[in-house]
């Protein structure tokens, strides 16, 4: 029944799927307590208003027996990091270029595969991708997917650090698959590679600094020593990620729903600060991105714009500092008096 199982999800699109049990692992609530403790959620309170839930599975799904986790490749075809050394364009994570958001395209397999299993086997199950309080990356590595690395994300050694992740909850009783031991050993690039050294120690991330939750979830205002290490980063940051040495067994997703945008890719930082809201939804229409909303997206544009040392930009952020988001035109001042500042040191020297 489990091999059926997986060769179905392998062929309606997954790259890698494995079954671990529905039993909550003590291990999770003691690293979930740490990290709250800590205040690394930021303002993600709903993490803390979640705890109990996210580390008993069964808490979402009484019945469940079974933890089926699948992966599925998004590897990209050019190096992530490439982008940095360009500074008049926006850097956004290689996920968010995707032609089209990923968690539609999972949900959509898992859907078809859960209504398929019901039908099979007249069995109760959930799907979730994301958004569910669950500890997804411990998950996977209990499965075998992977293990967490020194950055806390999932690392494969067949996809290095590019799988999405969707969970199928199961009221049968399978048997686990073994997990991943940890390959990190005493690399330690990811750390070193985080701009805002957002991983103060091994496994251990402070989402509070990391550039993804500054850039995506984070709705106030940033400390300035933070901004000054964002670069060009305007939607997510793959730095950790792209460094990790397992990279080189991965290959570049096959997947057209995962293919990147071409103006996702490399875009120009003014082009992007010009965007009015209908513009912004316009652009950005299919993709997570849009999610954040323009304010937002814009303030980290504005960043990136001020990180640049581009004086030619100066007119562009000058029109927002009257912005009628009040988000928008603080962001423009800041940029505006860095890059003023900027062109009087300059000129100094």
């Amino acid at each position: 029944m489990k091999e059926r199982i997986r060769e179905f999800a392998l062929a309606a699109g997954f790259d890698v799927v494995r079954f671990t049990s529905a039993e909550a692992d003590p291990r999770d609530a003691e690293a979930l307590a740490r990290f709250l403790k800590a205040k690394h959620q930021g303002d993600m309170g709903w993490m803390a208003d979640t705890q109990e839930r996210r580390v008993a599975p069964r808490a979402l799904m009484d019945e469940a027996r079974t933890i089926m986790v699948l992966g599925s490749n998004y590897g990209p075809g050019l190096d992530p990091l490439d982008i940095i050394k360009r500074p008049e364009r926006g850097a956004i994570s290689a996920y968010a270029q995707a032609a089209k958001d990923y968690h539609d395209v999972v949900k959509k397999r898992l859907k078809q595969i859960g209504r398929w299993i019901a039908e099979e086997y007249d069995n109760d199950l959930k799907v979730f991708v994301d958004t569910a309080p669950i500890m997804e990356k411990p998950l996977a590595a209990r499965a075998g997917l992977g293990w967490q690395g020194k950055h806390s994300n999932l690392v494969s050694r067949d996809f290095g650090s590019w799988l999405f992740l969707g969970e199928i909850f199961l009221a049968l009783d399978l048997e686990p698959d073994a997990p991943e031991v940890d390959h990190c050993g005493s690399c330690d690039l990811c750390m070193q590679a985080c701009p805002t050294n957002a991983i103060p120690e091994p496994y251990h991330l402070d989402a509070s600094k990391c550039i993804s939750y500054l850039t995506i979830e984070h709705k106030g205002k940033i400390e300035p020593e933070l901004m000054d290490n964002m670069g060009n980063h305007i939607y997510g940051c793959d730095d950790c990620l792209a460094v990790c040495p397992w990279n080189k067994f991965s290959t570049p997703t096959t997947e057209a729903a995962y293919q990147p945008r071409l103006e996702l890719t490399a875009p120009r930082l003014k082009d992007l600060a010009e965007l009015d809201d209908a513009g912004f939804r316009r652009v950005f229409s299919g993709s997570p991105i849009k999610r954040t909303g323009r304010d937002r997206f814009i303030r980290n544009v504005l960043f990136a714009i001020a990180n640049s040392a581009d004086q030619s930009m100066i007119p562009v952020i000058e029109t927002l500092t009257a912005d009628g988001s009040e988000l928008v035109a603080g962001a423009a001042e800041w940029a505006k008096t860095r890059l003023t500042s900027l062109d009087g040191a300059e000129t100094a020297d």
